[in-house]
């Protein structure tokens, strides 16, 4: 039988072997393969030649590779400084960008500074102890100056601590002794200095605001809501031109600069699930600020398309459409500058029930325009987990850039192309269902790094993403940036007053775009999910990955009574998965015993109304005059109503004493509600069919009031 020499066997380079328990932290093994040559020796002495590969077959290497992936916060320390990083080169990385999600800065500190090194020993002892301590001594503080700079440089936000920034200087002084002039303690310096320049800027700043101030304004007369809408009917102010008077590049450059200069600002770290969770929480109004700065953001670009399409209600329907085919053009600019974030936010404020419902508008929209509105949202569509836009994401990372004239073929571009600006909601979507599938403990209060190395993947991305927009050469241009600042924001309410006084409820017109209308900007849920009695269940739901906004696309706002249909042709909509902008409440502890060790199988994250054999994650609001806030929770196979009641309500920061006032439901398509009975397992007892989404509500004669978060 012939073979043919040097065929490689189509083996995967990477096998899972299992786990191993060493004083008590469990490491996932894995057994890679590495191709090897074997080796002949060719004449006298040590020379040695690689025998030709048509001469020899294959030869490989098997070895045995660890990952750390639970253990107790001391093993973890340990193991940045003692750990082999050949074998798991992710470790510290993972570890310096998550690890606020379970302890603090200081205390990581506490463990890896080590004291200063003892005084010269005096004469007549033991010089080889000694000399092997000093050795032993020196290589760990070689690992530890190593992480250091990996952090300093990585992560410089950890050490801010103002006024006096103590980890900071604990750092220094520790430098100072370990690796005096060396680039580590360069760092820790600038970065002292940046800290304290950016205070002396900030309180510089204050002053001159305060200075600045002039006198307190005269309380003006109240005005009626119909007088405060309709007050845009003048035209808008002389004081500047108007947002839409610029050209379609000069907005859609602008609006890209904005976001990439607050998307380099984003800190990795306030990304995390159980961070951005806490931002509705008492107390809580400076957690992740860099992150609320791109949500801000968003909103703002939604709130202008509203105000520059809705403020003036004496425009005729071919005015209308003028401005809202503009805004298709920067929809499409800002494509092309690979600037996912406004382009999101533009279509949304164009989904939005206020515009949306404008029959004659869009009536009087060009063909060309239109059809473009249409390809653009498809990049949108909340099919299959929002697939799309993520394939289309992950094209755009790869894109290579053009090549030089004077590159051979073949070669890597001289020059990568700038960005993309990523929307940032499909992120923080991903990290709020990590965080709530995933347990933060295991059994032996090991902490789960596991579910830290599949959040830093995530962190990751955009930390490569980021990196990719410092490519960006785009100058800001003050007159559009004012006209930006001083374009008029309507309310949710508001807007849909407005809308209804330009056109009047009445039937749809077939020349609405026909288009799947199910994204969300707002905390709260659309109208379907509002339990109004009077409701339209044409309304849509919450998209997984919109932040927070003023307007509920594809709905009308949840306080108006009147709903209308929705266009006909319109798919019917069905709840999302949950919003970053909604109120997740995150860190929970999972229901039933905790696992006693991680298996392949135990790092599965079911996805937001997806249900497997045993788990699947829901949301439960509850029905109040708050909103509708969500939570998502992990329900088990093993889950009663009263646990599930209880926990929802804990979520909700309701008192736990009143969860037997409570019943639960489950929402289904077509404003129907389905009952839980207080004795039923809910995993079983709910429609599998209709997508995840719970309501609580009070009991028949219950009179509390429960004090929900404030949207």
């Amino acid at each position: 039988m012939e073979r043919t020499a040097g065929k490689e066997l189509a083996l995967a380079p990477l096998q899972d072997w299992g786990e191993e328990t060493e004083d008590g932290a469990v490491y996932s093994v894995s057994l890679r393969r590495q191709r090897s040559q074997r080796s002949t020796p060719e004449g006298p002495g040590d020379r040695q030649t690689l025998i030709p590969a048509t001469d020899t077959f294959l030869h490989y290497r098997t070895s045995k590779v660890r990952a750390l992936r639970a253990a107790r916060l001391e093993r973890l320390v340990h193991e940045l400084v003692s750990g082999d990083r050949e074998q798991d080169p992710g470790f510290v990385p993972a570890f310096l960008a998550t690890h606020r999600a379970f302890v603090t800065t200081a205390r990581v500190l506490g463990f890896l500074l080590p004291p200063p090194p003892p005084p010269p020993p005096p004469a007549g002892v033991d010089s080889k102890r000694t000399e092997g301590q000093d050795l032993n001594f020196s290589k760990n503080l070689r690992a530890v100056v190593s992480v250091l700079g990996s952090w300093l440089r990585d992560h410089p936000q950890d050490f801010r601590d103002p006024p006096d920034h103590q980890n900071l200087g604990n750092v220094r002084i520790f430098l100072g002794w370990a690796a005096p002039g060396g680039a580590e303690a360069r760092e820790a310096e600038k970065l002292l200095e940046d800290f304290l320049k950016e205070a002396k800027g900030e309180q510089t700043e204050e002053q001159q605001r305060l200075a600045w101030a002039g006198p307190p304004r005269a309380v003006q007369s109240p005005r009626s809501e119909f007088a405060e809408d309709c007050a845009e009917e003048k035209g808008p102010g002389s004081e500047g031109p108007e947002l839409l008077d610029f050209s379609v590049d000069e907005v859609a450059e602008q609006l890209t600069l904005m976001d990439v200069e607050l998307f380099l600002r984003v800190r990795s770290c306030e990304c995390l699930g159980s961070m951005w969770s806490q931002r509705d929480r008492p107390g809580a109004a400076g957690v992740s600020p860099t992150v609320r700065a791109t949500v801000a953001q968003f909103n703002a670009v939604t709130g202008c398309v509203l105000g520059s399409v809705l403020a003036v209600p004496g425009l005729a329907a071919s005015q209308r459409a003028q401005r809202i085919e503009k805004w298709i053009r920067i929809a499409q600019r800002c494509r092309d500058l690979r600037n996912f974030s406004s382009l999101r936010a533009i279509l949304s404020a164009l989904q939005s029930n206020p515009i949306y419902r404008l029959k004659r508008s869009w009536g009087a929209v060009s063909r060309e325009p239109l059809s473009v509105f249409r390809k653009l949202s498809q990049i949108f569509s909340d099919e299959d987990n929002h697939l799309s836009s993520r394939v289309i994401l992950s094209q755009e990372e790869t894109t290579e850039g053009p090549q030089d004239d004077d590159c051979p073929p073949g070669s890597l571009p001289s020059k990568l192309p700038p960005g993309p600006v990523p929307y940032l909601g499909t992120f923080l979507t991903d990290l709020v269902m990590l965080d709530t599938a995933l347990p933060d403990m295991l059994k032996g209060n090991l902490i789960n790094f596991e579910k830290r190395r599949k959040e830093w993947e995530i962190l990751a991305r955009i930390q490569q993403l980021q990196h990719r927009c410092q490519r960006y050469s785009l100058s800001p241009r003050p007159p559009i940036l004012s006209a930006l600042r001083a374009q008029r924001q309507l309310s949710e309410e508001q807007s849909y007053r407005v809308s209804r006084v330009i056109e009047p409820p009445a039937a749809s017109c077939p020349s609405s775009p026909r288009i799947r209308r199910r994204i969300s900007l707002t905390k709260r849920l659309s109208a379907k999910l509002s339990r109004e009695k009077n409701s339209s269940p044409g309304g849509s739901p919450g998209d997984p990955s919109s932040p927070t906004s003023s307007v509920s696309p594809g709905s009308p706002p949840s306080s108006p009574r009147n709903r209308e249909p929705p266009p006909p042709g319109s798919p019917p909509a069905s709840p999302g998965p949950q919003s970053p902008g909604t109120k997740l409440s995150l860190n929970m502890d999972p229901p039933g015993p905790w696992p006693t060790s991680l298996t392949p199988s135990s790092s599965r994250v079911p996805l937001l109304g997806q249900q497997t054999s045993e788990a699947r994650v829901i949301r439960v609001s509850i029905d109040n005059n708050h909103g509708n806030l969500y939570r998502s929770i992990l329900l088990t196979c093993q889950d009663k109503a009263p646990g599930v009641v209880q926990r929802a309500l804990e979520k909700h920061s309701v008192p736990q004493p009143w969860a037997r006032d409570y019943q639960l439901f489950q929402v289904l398509p077509g404003d129907r509600e389905l009952l839980i009975p207080d004795s039923a397992n809910v995993f079983y007892a709910m429609s599998p069919a209709a997508p995840g989404d719970f309501l609580l509500r009070r009991k028949e004669g219950t009179r509390h009031t429960p004090s929900a978060s404030p949207t």
